[in-house]
């Protein structure tokens, strides 16, 4: 399952420490005007050093297109795309390497697989996102030809408490609220290809993301019928449109032309800067050392990556729209 969508489609292949992370995405119309300059700004935004508890891991993270784009425009074949690793640090796993470290994916990996990359958590690692941003970056521009802007923000992290989770070498989570602006109304498969349930798919599928929910979400479960009603109105322009948006933009699994709303709760990072205890392979008691580079709260460096997996969603429910009718 290293492939998301039905028309657009991305497959991304790499692990962790291994040479690169890249992608294949297919299905791009051709012709699409694509700013590489733009592209690598955007990928630039995930990168760590630019908020307090970033992993001290340097990735350049620059872009190498391989193919799909020719002059600045998409030429309607397969986007090949390549991001290399240049700053792993592998021995920084040796020691752990038979342990299962809580909340990761170690344990289960190696029993469903029979194998694992212990590399900084190989394919489990975040590091993987960073071909979705890139893909997801093509799909933004993409999206803006067509008048759809996609943005998200990570609600305020207190600086203080941030300060004090690090000096005591723990972490924290956080939650990333994502607008999709400009929506026509019709996106989006009845019953099992609900546009929120693709969406959902697509938030879970991000590491560490641990809730979803759109609209008001959970808050409707304690409001009554009459209080959530998206009541409809004929606006000044003639177009038909709800007074409020308690629905999120989102009817029936489908587009209504509203702002798409949606929010990701994300778990604290599972690494922890402090003597943690747990067991190896054998069932053997082990006490895991702080080592290596991790962050303290992923959700800032995590923001271009909700964005860009609401743009591939988004603009993959647009292209399966246009294969519905004459």
């Amino acid at each position: 399952m290293n492939t998301i969508g039905k028309i657009l489609t991305l497959t991304t292949f790499g692990e962790s420490h291994g040479p690169a992370m890249g992608g294949i995405l297919d299905g791009m119309p051709a012709s699409v005007d694509i700013d590489l300059d733009a592209l690598q700004r955007f990928v630039d935004r995930r990168r760590t050093g630019q908020t307090a508890g970033s992993s001290s891991r340097d990735e350049k993270d620059r872009v190498e297109v391989l193919s799909g784009i020719w002059q600045g425009k998409t030429l309607g074949t397969p986007i090949g795309f390549l991001v290399r690793n240049t700053d792993a640090r592998s021995a920084d796993y040796d020691d752990i390497a038979r342990c299962y470290r809580p909340n990761h994916a170690d344990f289960t990996w190696e029993r469903k697989y029979g194998i694992r990359d212990p590399r900084g958590g190989g394919r489990a690692s975040a590091r993987e996102t960073v071909a979705r941003v890139v893909a997801g970056g093509i799909a933004m521009q993409a999206l803006e030809c067509l008048g759809i802007e996609v943005e998200a923000r990570h609600l305020p992290v207190d600086e203080t408490i941030l300060k004090s989770v690090m000096a005591e070498g723990d972490t924290m989570g956080g939650i990333i609220e994502c607008t999709v602006k400009g929506v026509p109304v019709g996106l989006g498969e009845p019953l099992f290809g609900k546009l929120h349930a693709q969406l959902a798919a697509a938030m879970m599928s991000i590491p560490s993301v641990h809730g979803f929910e759109y609209g008001d979400g959970f808050e409707m479960a304690a409001k009554r019928g009459s209080e959530v009603m998206d009541l409809f109105e004929q606006r000044e322009d003639g177009i038909i449109g709800t007074v409020t948006n308690h629905s999120g933009g989102i009817q029936g699994g489908i587009s209504n032309g509203e702002d798409i709303v949606m929010r990701m709760a994300f778990k604290p990072v599972p690494t922890l800067m402090r003597e943690v205890p747990t067991v190896d392979c054998d069932g053997n008691p082990v006490t895991l050392q702080p080592r290596g580079r991790h962050d303290v709260c992923v959700v800032p460096r995590a923001v271009p990556i909700v964005e860009a997996m609401a743009a591939l969603v988004i603009l993959d429910n647009y292209l399966m729209k246009k294969t519905n009718v004459l």
